[in-house]
């Protein structure tokens, strides 16, 4: 499944917890957290219980500090493993409206810029065929961040947006 061990202070140093299955409560285990490390899976995690609130992607690795994952504040109150991230293939449509209206825009690799690629700003709704996809609200892989997995996706809301604007997106996979 994968293991992820969260430290209360920066570079690794306080109290910590090694988590290997998904969480919906990590609040008794730490009152904050200011480094990650990742051994191994892809993780989303979540700033309020419940997979609730802002949400961060974690591949294999070291985060020292909590800017090393664009986090917006040390609250991490919730994570989960992301599934479908091995694999060789990758493929999700992006629609102009809600309920899959309007033009589609299909798309099997990382996009730097949905507007420099596609001439389009937002994405009303999506159905991810393939793989395991993070959403950001500005380019070049920047600002929030929102997991899609397998399935389909109405209307924003449904993958925690509060507005149809994407930026960027990539696919995720375990480096």
């Amino acid at each position: 499944m994968g293991k992820i061990t969260f430290y209360e202070e920066k570079k690794f140093q306080g109290r910590c917890y090694n988590c290997s299955s998904d969480c919906a409560d990590l609040h008794s285990y730490f009152t904050r957290c200011s480094s990650i490390r990742v051994e191994s899976g892809v993780w989303v995690i979540y700033e309020r219980p419940n997979y609730k609130g802002f949400q961060y992607i974690l591949c294999p690795g070291e985060y020292a500090d909590n800017q090393q994952w664009m986090a917006f504040s040390d609250s991490v109150q919730s994570c989960r493993a992301i599934k479908n991230v091995y694999g060789n293939a990758w493929k999700l449509r992006l629609y102009e409206r809600p309920n899959f209206g309007g033009q589609m825009v299909e798309c099997t690799d990382d996009c730097p810029s949905l507007y420099d690629a596609y001439k389009v700003r937002e994405a009303y709704s999506c159905v991810v065929s393939d793989g395991a996809w993070v959403f950001y609200d500005l380019p070049n892989y920047r600002g929030h961040q929102y997991l899609l997995e397998q399935g389909e996706y109405r209307q924003h809301a449904d993958w925690a947006a509060s507005s149809p604007g994407i930026g960027s997106f990539r696919r995720i996979t375990e480096f």
